[in-house]
């Protein structure tokens, strides 16, 4: 058996799908604070002095907490539907099918949220790792539920996959948070390109 792991924004994307979420769902109010409830994190994330999971985390609280669950979920919904096929890269999706086509099992592993890469994922029939929003009394609490995978995806992986059953790994990522997965696999392909073990 073989088994492929992909990251999904910025490969099999090709632009970062979470925050273009983020965008559609904040309200006007959201929208007008956030260039200095966020800004000075932005800034200081380029220049990489606080972590992607860092950043994740407050515009993650900036944007969810506190909305109704079931409005979020709806509008999760239309997102995968209208905006996702348009952000796929054909090759990437051919990559994945031709894994598919070998038997394979292929998994997305995200740091994005489950509600719109669920569809995404079960429409092209991948097995998905990633981050799930957390909701209480029908509310979203802007939190993740059972933390932030982005950094934790290999230990996520290895709680979902046995991996020794494995004959050959594949991986795909383009962030340094997807060194780690890529270290897992025989055959890592890092923004494109293959990376030699």
């Amino acid at each position: 058996m073989e088994l492929a792991l992909f990251d999904f924004d910025h490969t099999i994307t090709n632009a970062d799908s979470y925050s273009r979420f983020l965008r559609r769902v904040a309200t006007p109010e959201q929208r007008a604070r956030a260039w200095w409830l966020v800004g000075p994190w932005l800034a200081a994330y380029r220049l990489r002095l606080i972590t992607a999971a860092r950043i994740r985390a407050r515009v993650t609280a900036l944007v969810f907490n506190g909305r109704h669950a079931d409005d979020i979920a709806l509008l999760a919904s239309g997102y995968a539907r209208d905006a996702l096929p348009a952000m796929v890269r054909p090759e990437m999706l051919e990559q994945i099918r031709w894994h598919q086509t070998q038997g394979h099992t292929v998994a997305v592993v995200s740091a994005s949220i489950d509600l719109y890469l669920r569809p995404w994922c079960e429409q092209h029939g991948l097995q998905l790792i990633c981050n799930q929003l957390e909701a209480r009394e029908g509310r979203m609490t802007g939190h993740y539920a059972g933390g932030d995978c982005g950094p934790g995806k290999v230990a996520r992986i290895r709680q979902r996959f046995d991996l020794s059953r494995y004959t050959r790994i594949h991986a795909y990522g383009d962030s340094r948070e997807d060194k780690p997965m890529l270290a897992l696999a025989h055959d890592r392909w890092y923004r494109g390109k293959p990376v030699e073990r």
